[in-house]
């Protein structure tokens, strides 16, 4: 039996698990201290790391909220992250020793939002398994749009006439290195007046991240007679673009400008990318899709993949002690 040992993440491990996350096989740059520590005034930090004596063998981003811990409420996707050499037994002892850690210290419920499998490195549905067994319950699942690009896709004829109608307008689009235009002209306008909501990052917050990942974190712009009349924001991981805002100009609705705009980021800027990530088009915790926003996504030759969230009781890490033969 392996001496596994689990304790709180302090500031001090602040390095060493940034380079274990970078050596891991289900992570990306969101992982990283520098983007969980951006927004750390807004949460409890509990994040866990898992040691083999000395050696780091798994960590847990994650927040505490009363008696729960979540993975993480600041991040798109969380969950237990390793190392591929962890075997699948070694991971369902781990997540054990990590349910009982946060049962002994009064924490009741954990909640996990998975990371998509386009984003693992190489298969790495271990964690999943260990949830199923720990008899986790499945509280909401989103459908995102994805283009596998190393596979044939076709555009339909619609989204075909409105890339044509982006170019007869002479739209420009732009790679830019500050997101001031796109979020004070384009995105809060927008988010308050459709949803009266308004970005998850602020501009401040959006230049920080851009400093800290600059090759991860790209806005692209589009022009007409040099007045933007749309853009998006681009998380940039090894395996996915993924399209974390994605806003235009309404009154400017029949010029093509996004359309246009996909066109030229899936055809020529990601084109080497595994996958082109449009993100979900749900409501109401995974309850309600937008039907117009997913056709739309789907007529670039996007195909639906899942991501889950689950919720387990802590007190079921004796559902784990007796699951090997």
């Amino acid at each position: 039996m392996k001496n596994y040992t689990v304790k709180q993440y302090q500031e001090s491990d602040f390095d060493s698990w940034n380079t274990f996350v970078s050596q891991s096989k289900n992570a990306t740059f969101l992982f990283n201290r520098h983007f969980i520590n951006y927004h750390g005034d807004r949460f409890e930090d509990f994040s866990l790391m898992v040691f083999e004596d000395q050696k780091i063998v798994a960590v847990l981003p994650a927040n505490r909220v009363g008696d729960c811990i979540y993975s993480h409420q600041g991040l798109s996707y969380g969950g237990l992250v390793y190392k591929e050499k962890l075997k699948l037994a070694s991971v369902i002892t781990i997540f054990r020793l990590v349910l009982s850690h946060l049962n002994k210290n009064n924490i009741n419920k954990a909640f996990f939002k998975l990371l998509p499998s386009i984003y693992h490195q190489k298969p790495a549905d271990e964690f999943s398994y260990a949830l199923f067994l720990a008899e986790a319950q499945l509280t909401r699942r989103d459908a995102l749009s994805v283009i596998d690009l190393s596979k044939p896709f076709r555009y339909s004829k619609i989204r075909l006439r409105c890339i044509q109608k982006g170019k007869n307008n002479n739209l420009i689009v732009k790679e830019e290195d500050d997101f001031e235009v796109f979020w004070n002209q384009i995105l809060i306008p927008n988010l308050k007046a459709r949803h009266h909501t308004k970005p998850v990052h602020s501009l401040e917050e959006i230049r920080l991240l851009k400093k800290r990942f600059d090759k991860n974190i790209r806005q692209f712009n589009v022009y007409f007679e040099d007045k933007i009349v749309a853009g998006t924001t681009i998380f940039e991981s090894e395996n996915v673009a993924h399209c974390q805002y994605i806003s235009k100009f309404e009154e400017n609705e029949n010029f093509g400008s996004l359309d246009f705009l996909f066109d030229y980021l899936i055809q020529e800027v990601f084109a080497s990318k595994r996958y082109f990530d449009f993100g979900n088009s749900n409501e109401n915790n995974g309850k309600i899709l937008n039907k117009g926003l997913s056709y739309w996504k789907e007529s670039f030759g996007a195909n639906c993949i899942t991501q889950d969230f689950y919720e387990v009781a802590t007190i079921h890490y004796s559902k784990l002690e007796n699951v090997f033969k």
